[in-house]
């Protein structure tokens, strides 16, 4: 077997290591919930001659990867980080580290997920039972 056969499957065709789509980063700057919305601030054709938004590195284009432009071509409607992972067939800590570029951007806006509603507490359940049953 070559090297270079190692890097090509026939039917999916050349490998790429999910480490090598973020840089061998793992962490990202923004903590993303899993059924956080996330919608696209730009169309991907928008990306071309974007700067970086790193202190010091004005100058400096910013090449976004394939995964950033296929990403935010899915957020055109709002879509969670899990769906995101799911449609691209990516891992989830890839994906959330391929978001927290396009947030760094401020490409993408973040929709936390509403909080879930507390039950009553059982003492208010027993007055609502007993007022309907004095009508």
């Amino acid at each position: 077997m070559s090297p270079e056969s190692a890097w090509y499957d026939d039917a999916a065709g050349p490998v790429v290591r999910p480490y090598a789509l973020t840089g061998g980063r793992t962490h990202y700057a923004a903590e993303f919930d899993m059924v956080a919305l996330i919608v696209a601030l730009a169309h991907p054709a928008d990306l071309a001659g974007q700067h970086s938004g790193t202190p010091g590195a004005a100058a400096a284009q910013w090449a976004p990867d394939p995964e950033h432009e296929m990403i935010l071509e899915l957020c055109r409607t709002p879509l969670s980080v899990v769906e995101i992972a799911s449609e691209l067939e990516l891992p989830l800590g890839v994906v959330r580290v391929l978001l927290g570029d396009l947030l760094d951007r401020s490409l993408i806006e973040v929709r936390r997920p509403a909080p879930v509603a507390q039950f009553p507490s059982e003492r208010v359940l027993k007055e609502v039972i007993d007022g309907i049953r004095a009508l």
